[in-house]
């Protein structure tokens, strides 16, 4: 009998867009005569949308996407009640980026659902989607960061200037201002004078809540991915050629001016130390099956975590798939199998834990 994988995709997030395309490419892929795949599509508005049994190519992502007068609520129940199969195999590839599905968020649901899924758990997921959260684990674990502080909308609110001036005392210009839950780059701005800072907080915070300050580190950045459970693996660092010094959400998505690098451009020992530092980043955060750790190689060959992406973006040009298939020559199909199969094996070792309590 066929394993039913149901592909998640779209949500609630700035990141909607991105999602699209990581699960046309997945879907695409799966291996039909070994996988029912549906598709389900959650709009922007929070909505799931199933759009059945998925019986031939996509040949673009306009064919993912459908509308609902449902409610979420009525959506969701009407999914599980009639969408899922329930007593037949079944696995969840949440092809998710951003809040509301990246953060944990779906991850929880899932469990409940006890029901196997791709990707990370409730806590690594929320863990690496806050920032803040995030570098303050990575330095009880004394990995290399960049200087950083954080400041919460009301305290901006209460006191601007304060907030200002707390930027300068503990990080100063030139430095970073980033939403605290967010990917892809939005809302995230360079600040070298006051001026600049206070435009960057009413940008940050129209995307969260909470913002994170960091410290601007010269250097090049490098992408690597690590996967597996217990053992988990690095890829080779890749790095890109950029024709700006940041790399915003239109350098990623949409100019298309950006050139990938793979192997990065590094000497054998500071490769050795990125990828190390990688997977220890990916264990201090308690990730399983995937995620891609952004690190700074600064001129004097120091290294410097910048970020952990729990569910990467999933196009078969994506850097995770690109990373892999340079490291070892796993596949795009190959490296989806692959996260499949440590679902699955995460899933049985957790089915083994006792939850209950015996009273003799």
């Amino acid at each position: 009998m066929k394993t039913n994988i149901y592909v998640l995709y779209g949500g609630k997030s700035v990141e909607h867009e991105v999602s699209l395309k990581s699960a046309l490419a997945i879907m695409n892929a799966l291996n039909k005569d070994k996988y029912n795949v549906y598709p389900i599509f959650i709009t922007k508005e929070g909505i799931w949308c199933n759009l059945g049994l998925l019986e031939k190519e996509i040949k673009g992502v306009e064919e993912l996407q459908t509308t609902s007068s449902s409610t979420i609520s009525n959506s969701m129940g009407e999914f599980l009640t009639k969408g899922f199969k329930d007593g037949e195999k079944n696995i969840v590839f949440p092809a998710l980026h951003g809040i509301n599905g990246e953060d944990g968020t779906i991850q929880g649901l899932l469990e409940l659902l006890d029901v196997p899924y791709v990707g990370n758990e409730v806590l690594a997921s929320a863990v690496g989607m806050d920032k803040e959260i995030a570098n303050d684990l990575l330095a009880k674990h004394g990995i290399p960061q960049a200087k950083y502080t954080s400041i919460k909308l009301y305290e901006w609110k209460e006191d601007e200037e304060k907030a200002y001036e707390k930027v300068e005392k503990e990080i100063g210009y030139p430095c970073y201002i980033k939403p605290a839950n967010s990917g892809s780059s939005v809302g995230i701005s360079k600040a070298r004078n006051q001026k600049e800072l206070k435009k960057s907080f009413k940008e940050a915070f129209t995307y969260d809540c909470k913002i994170v300050v960091e410290e601007e580190i010269i250097g090049r950045e490098m992408q690597t991915s690590v996967v597996g459970n217990d053992n988990p693996k690095a890829s080779v660092p890749g790095e890109f050629i950029m024709e700006k010094p940041f790399f915003d959400y239109n350098a990623k998505y949409i100019d298309g001016k950006i050139i990938p690098v793979i192997p990065a451009r590094l000497e054998p020992e500071v490769m050795d130390n990125v990828r190390e530092t990688a997977v220890k980043t990916y264990k201090a955060l308690n990730c399983y099956g995937l995620a891609r750790v952004d690190i700074f190689v600064a001129d004097n060959n120091e290294i410097y975590v910048n970020e952990v992406n729990t569910m990467p973006g999933f196009t078969s040009v994506s850097m995770t798939p690109v990373l892999w298939g340079a490291t070892d020559g796993t596949t795009y199909a190959g490296l989806i199998e692959k996260l499949i199969a440590l679902a699955f094996e995460r899933y049985e070792q957790k089915k083994s834990l006792v939850v209950t309590r015996c009273i003799e």
